[in-house]
């Protein structure tokens, strides 16, 4: 990882503001590679104005349908980047969602530079809104919308699903708006049925939970606030998407590697661990060679996992694990193989409904 060079990120914000850091939170990406899709749109605006930060990459599975369940991926880059979508995990994480018939959404955000929390929560909600406005216009199926993300999109996932439902809370001092009104689908509904957290960094009080790099005087949490931590925490607990959890949120699958030195592995470790104290159906891989993204992270068992865990939230089967199970209603997951049969109907999850979450 490039210590120097994120030295340097950290004390010259304003000149990267319009660039993809080489390491950060934004990890290394693999080089733009050519996808095999049935349709694809570029630079299509979610928002319905002329700024690069509103928009993104549209991309189709091969095998043509009538509709296809959809996955927004979010890039990574500390909150620094407004235009990472054309390397976004391409070559990785989209081409495998791409590969098991999701359609998938790369999406640009406002950078911290063009605007402090919450605003990148807003956008991304935007983007959300957008896919169920135009579900027609892009062959979307929103019966099934999730979220994906590495490092700090792995944040906006995680936080997306988290407040999933919630459009403004208040958070000790600080009251946020965590839905805004960009965009022109306002009336659309923001909540999504999953969420993939790739490496990124959920409690924004807690960055110094385990062995990580040094991010110099103004760390990019310190950057996207426009504050610190011991003079607001309030502003970063609201920044924190383990904040929000609670049992009425959608499923949620972490990726964390053992070895992240740029987002401390205990980072995934303990919302792992909140969100199966709350009850969330969750699924947690630490890679034990895992960097900060990296082959080690992207092999295909875990690619796999996600698509695997995708595919059971979306066919509502309480899948437990790679192996074909159900889910017993009294004894819980799993029960094995040959019992599954007798069971399949009782093994289906029931709808989650948006509106168990209290919204002002």
């Amino acid at each position: 990882m490039k210590r120097t060079l994120l030295s340097t990120i950290m004390l010259c914000v304003a000149s990267i503001a319009m660039a993809q850091p080489a390491g950060g939170f934004g990890g290394f990406q693999a080089p733009q590679i050519k996808l095999e899709t049935s349709q694809e749109w570029k630079d299509v605006n979610y928002a319905g104005d002329d700024q690069v930060y509103h928009t993104c990459d549209i991309y189709l599975p091969k095998v043509e349908k009538e509709a296809y369940p959809v996955v927004i991926h979010i890039y990574g880059s500390a909150w620094f980047n407004n235009n990472g979508k054309g390397m976004a995990d391409l070559g990785t994480i989209v081409k495998s969602l791409l590969d098991a018939g999701y359609a998938v959404v790369c999406p640009n955000h406002r950078s911290s530079m063009d605007a402090k929390w919450p605003a990148q929560i807003h956008d991304i909600r935007a983007v959300i809104r957008f896919v169920r406005g135009e579900a027609k216009t892009y062959k979307f199926d929103t019966s099934f919308i999730a979220t994906s993300g590495f490092s700090s999109g792995g944040h906006l996932a995680s936080t997306a699903a988290t407040t999933s439902g919630t459009k403004q809370t208040k958070v000790g001092s600080v009251d946020i708006d965590l839905e805004g009104n960009v965009g022109n689908y306002l009336q659309e509904c923001s909540a999504v049925n999953a969420a993939c957290d790739w490496s990124g960094p959920i409690d924004l009080t807690a960055m110094d939970c385990g062995e990580g790099m040094k991010m110099g005087e103004n760390s990019p949490e310190d950057v996207l606030l426009n504050s610190k931590l011991a003079k607001e925490p309030d502003k970063y607990i609201s920044l924190s998407a383990n904040h929000y959890v609670d049992p009425n949120d959608p499923p949620i699958i972490i990726f964390h590697g053992d070895k992240d030195r740029v987002v401390p592995n205990c980072q995934g470790k303990m919302f792992f661990e909140q969100l199966k104290a709350a009850g969330v159906k969750t699924e947690a891989t630490f890679p034990a060679e895992g960097n900060h993204g990296g082959p080690e992270m992207y092999t295909e068992e875990n690619l796999q996992k996600m698509v695997h865990f995708l595919n059971c939230v979306r066919e509502k089967d309480a899948c437990c694990s790679k192996e074909k199970k159900c889910c017993d209603k009294e004894k819980g997951c799993c029960k094995k193989d040959k019992e599954c049969s007798k069971k399949e109907k009782e093994c289906r999850h029931k709808e989650k409904k948006f509106s168990k979450k209290e919204t002002k």
